[in-house]
């Protein structure tokens, strides 16, 4: 395939037209993301070997090696109308996606896996070695069924676990550099509007997050109408950064940690969930656990019960119109994000999959978090979803089709439970969390 060929091609979807039938026009959006991902996969490949070219060529002309590479990220960015940068980042994941992960390669050349998404598995192994990197990216992408459904923020939390599973002490010497790069920052937005950012831990921002949405939502509680939650809580950090608010006291900031037993007690390496972060690593985990221990801030332990080797969250039943605060707390636990596949937004709504009104129970089964904008789409014409029969030992799954027949499935993200199966009472505890583990039980009675 050369460039004229290409060209040509793209002539004909300048000039195409579109028949207005609504099916055959997803049909068609589904064929030409398909077109883009297969587009990017072959960008890499002539990316690739556009730089060994330029390379080979001025190695024969005997330059010195320095010179070898030098300026072609800034060709590959001229070529795709990108800085110089963002041009070295591209000529970077188009090295690694032919040398060292042919199987999101492959995923990307197939059009299962965007360009981005290639970037982010790429951004969260980059810390390894080539060997573990290989490793990921087989056990990642090898499958198709793998990553299916998978949102950005799903796919880079469980490239993250796995890079922590497999090399632990890397990830963590990358957490301590990252933590000497906190800042805050601004960047303008359209409409005079502007974004504040502060770069920090995953710890102090999951707790600033959780301290702004239990006081916003309290705000709500009391009947403020004129602002949405989301505005409630940019206005309170403008109001408490500035000193003209302080926060709410007494009420209780709840941070979930998930983390398997076996984790728990230094058995077992698998990585933790920090609700509102994703993934982290075992000893991180560890860590964050003997530090609330050790602190005067009330820290309870909750108990969960998933089927060890499927991970799937063991369920909770009410007769209740409306989703009770400890079924609700376990749908948010178990789903994490919005559950329509590929949308990786906050939960905001826990929905009956099949509605209240044709007889849905008030259920985990039944139950499903979705962020607000797939709930009020959901309820258009033409829109249903059924819960899959439930299995003991299934994660939760239920289907939906859109207006168009167009048919999908939404798959619950597994516990982070041991690799095998093993009883608290068959564990040698650690005696150092052991003793802690006793003193916040006790402080939390």
């Amino acid at each position: 395939m050369n460039a004229s060929e290409v060209l040509n091609f793209v002539a004909r979807l300048r000039t195409g037209e579109f028949d207005d039938d609504a099916a055959a026009g997803i049909d068609l959006i589904s064929a030409l993301e398909d077109l883009k991902n297969a587009g990017s996969a072959h960008q890499a490949t002539v990316t690739d070997a556009v730089a060994n070219s330029i390379a080979a060529e001025r190695k024969a002309k005997g330059r010195p090696k320095a010179e070898w590479r030098k300026g072609v990220a800034s060709q590959i960015g001229l070529a795709r109308r990108e800085s110089p940068n963002r041009g070295g980042r591209l000529l970077g994941l188009a090295r690694a996606l032919v040398h060292e992960m042919p199987h999101t390669h492959a995923r990307l050349r197939s059009g299962e896996l965007n360009e981005w998404r290639a970037t982010l598995i790429a951004r969260e192994t980059a810390c390894l070695t080539a060997e573990d990197r290989r490793s990921i990216d087989e056990q990642l992408c090898s499958d198709s069924a793998t990553l299916k459904n998978l949102g950005d923020n799903a796919i880079e939390r469980r490239a993250r676990a796995l890079a922590a599973e497999l090399d632990p002490a890397s990830v963590a010497r990358r957490k301590a550099r990252a933590f000497e790069q906190r800042r805050a920052s601004t960047r303008p937005h359209p409409d005079f509007m502007c974004e504040f950012k502060v770069m920090t831990s995953m710890d102090r921002g999951v707790s600033m997050w959780a301290t702004l949405r239990r006081d916003a939502d309290s705000l709500v509680g009391v009947g403020d109408e004129r602002r949405t939650r989301d505005q409630i809580m940019a206005d309170l950090a403008f109001e408490r950064i500035t000193g003209t608010a302080r926060a709410a006291s007494g009420a209780a900031v709840s941070v979930n940690l998930v983390i398997s037993d076996e984790t728990l007690f230094g058995h077992d390496s698998k990585p933790a969930h920090l609700s509102g972060y994703g993934e982290i690593p075992a000893s991180i985990a560890r860590k964050l656990v003997a530090d609330a221990a050790a602190s005067p801030v009330r820290t309870e332990l909750r108990k969960l019960y998933a089927e060890p080797l499927s991970g799937a969250l063991t369920a909770m039943e009410s007769k209740a119109r409306s989703f009770p605060t400890a079924l609700a707390t376990l749908i948010d636990v178990r789903d994490r994000t919005c559950r329509t596949p590929w949308c990786d937004a906050p939960i905001r709504h826990r929905d009956h999959i099949r509605s209240h009104a044709h007889g849905g129970a008030t259920s985990a089964h039944n139950g499903a978090g979705l962020c607000a904008a797939c709930n009020y789409a959901k309820e258009a014409d033409g829109w249903t979803s059924t819960p899959k029969r439930a299995e003991p030992r299934a994660i939760h799954v239920y289907d939906f089709e859109t207006p168009t027949g167009h048919r999908y499935s939404s798959l619950a993200p597994p516990m982070p439970v041991a690799r095998r199966y093993c009883s608290f009472v068959e564990h040698e505890f650690a005696e150092e969390y052991a003793a802690k583990l006793l003193a916040t039980i006790h402080r939390a009675a």
